[in-house]
């Protein structure tokens, strides 16, 4: 069940309405109905992994009691390993036996030896990646005496499969959700109305940016060979706002959703293509995924306590598993090898916490170095998208290598673009929307606030036509984060 699909424009009224006029204020018959929503729109997916969603839930659950309970230290460490090992066990299994089963027998195929590996014929459980990172960050944070252990099986179950989330996050600690779902949570007028401008400006995103973006740069991809240098710098630059209109739109979407179930999710995006480093795109981009491995990886490792090299470790560690987090192929490992690569300077001069505050803050108009900067961390971004968007390595590396060609400097063409003129209008003014609202925690929050009612009525039914235009004219696509 999309987010941008009728079934789910029928769903979410339903159990809004089920939830707050069943339930009331009653928070545990809510989650009762949170729950069975959940695993509904859970199996719509694909029912039968639903099984393995409800194993991984009662395993992290269990283990958790007996972390919690366990009379000694040793005791407590077996349940601890016991439920990471079967998470990252499954999630081996599901997502990278496959890869490391074939890239073991290329390895052997480039010694002069043949053999045909044993693959499983099985597809990837759609959200395996999230709720197997909710479940260890609650595992570890008992083990680290955080936070107690949840008797509760329902509002545990809550906390893991809460349909805006389930299956492409944010990725939620249970220190901010849990007490959420424990309370008794009363209808908010206002946050409703906020969450249904996030709810508008995701859709916005995803359908009228990412959707349109993805039919243009998917053609260029797919057949680069046959396009200018220019073209597929365009290309190139095309599925950079694809994956940010769709994973962000992805967020927004179900960070709006749960405000209207009284419920706050961690925050996603901060406006990352108006980074002035690296270093700040990585606190902007997937904010919830940075910050997972930050606490629960980064600094485990030691983090920015030892020296320079120690540091330098810490962060190509991080990156590297970043991007097999991302997928079972080299061009994840590598493109979260060449994002560390970009971020190191910024380690060795100590610079990489330069740029907390946010660009021009308080000005609509940046300075010219700030320009340079974010025009600079925006390039390199764009580079390393090629390898995350490229089908392996090798087409990477022609993509590129045919982009420094003296077809180069041709103006871009590719079948269809006197058409695409409408589209790059909309670009452009998402842009502008989006860089003259930075400082809201999404583009439209506060936009037309001080507008007449009828203006900012019309501005939010505009919108409406437009992403009902688009929606007929490619059909609905799957977020791209779900094969995550």
């Amino acid at each position: 069940m999309l987010f941008n699909s009728i079934s789910f424009a029928i769903f979410l009224p339903l159990v809004f309405i089920l939830y707050w006029f069943l339930a009331k204020n009653n928070y545990k018959l809510q989650n009762i109905i949170l729950l069975f929503a959940s695993y509904f729109f859970y199996a719509c997916w694909d029912w039968r992994f639903l099984f393995l969603l409800v194993f991984s839930t009662f395993l992290d659950y269990y283990t958790g009691i007996k972390i919690a309970d366990s009379k000694n230290r040793t005791e407590s460490k077996r349940w601890f390993w016991l439920s990471i090992s079967v998470n990252l066990g499954f999630l081996g299994v599901f997502k990278y036996y496959n890869f490391f089963a074939q890239s073991f027998a290329e390895g052997l195929d480039n010694l002069g030896l043949h053999i045909n590996p044993w693959t499983l014929k099985v597809i990837l459980p759609v959200g395996i990646s999230f709720y197997t990172f909710h479940g260890l960050s609650y595992v570890i944070d008992i083990y680290k005496q955080k936070i107690k252990a949840e008797k509760s099986f329902i509002d545990y179950s809550v906390f893991v499969s809460f349909f805006p989330l389930l299956v492409a996050g944010p990725i939620e600690r249970a220190t901010h959700l849990l007490p959420q779902i424990q309370k008794n949570r009363t209808f908010d007028y206002e946050k409703s109305v906020d969450g249904m401008r996030q709810i508008l400006w995701g859709l916005f995103k995803k359908i009228v940016i990412a959707d349109q973006c993805a039919v243009y740069a998917n053609m260029i991809f797919n057949q680069s060979s046959d396009y200018t240098g220019s073209t597929l710098v365009l290309g190139a630059i095309f599925f950079t706002f694809q994956i940010y209109g769709d994973f962000s739109g992805y967020s927004d979407i179900a960070i709006g959703t749960a405000k209207l179930f009284g419920i706050d999710l961690l925050r996603n995006f901060a406006f990352p293509y108006f980074s002035r480093d690296i270093a700040e795109f990585w606190r902007r981009w997937h904010i919830s995924l940075s910050s997972w491995f930050r606490d629960y990886l980064y600094i485990p490792l030691g983090g920015s306590k030892g020296g320079t090299w120690l540091k330098i470790r810490n962060t190509l560690i991080i990156f590297i598993v970043s991007g097999f987090w991302h997928g079972a192929n080299w061009t994840f490992i590598v493109w979260g090898l060449l994002n560390a690569i970009y971020i190191i300077p910024s380690i060795i001069l100590n610079t990489n916490r330069s740029n907390l505050d946010i660009v021009a803050q308080g000005k609509n108009i940046p300075t010219l170095k700030e320009c340079i900067k974010i025009g600079t961390t925006f390039c390199l971004t764009v580079f390393a998208w090629i390898f995350f968007r490229a089908n392996n390595l090798q087409h990477a590396i022609d993509y590129i290598r045919n982009i420094f060609k003296i077809s180069l400097f041709k103006i871009p063409y590719f079948p269809g673009i006197g058409m695409a003129t409408p589209f790059f209008i909309f670009l452009i003014v998402f842009i502008l929307i989006e860089w003259l609202n930075r400082e809201s925690l999404f583009a439209i929050q506060h936009l037309g606030k001080t507008w007449s009612a009828v203006t900012r009525w019309s501005f939010y039914f505009v919108l409406i036509l437009i992403i009902y235009y688009y929606s007929l004219t490619v059909d609905a696509q799957q977020f791209i984060y779900f094969q995550f």
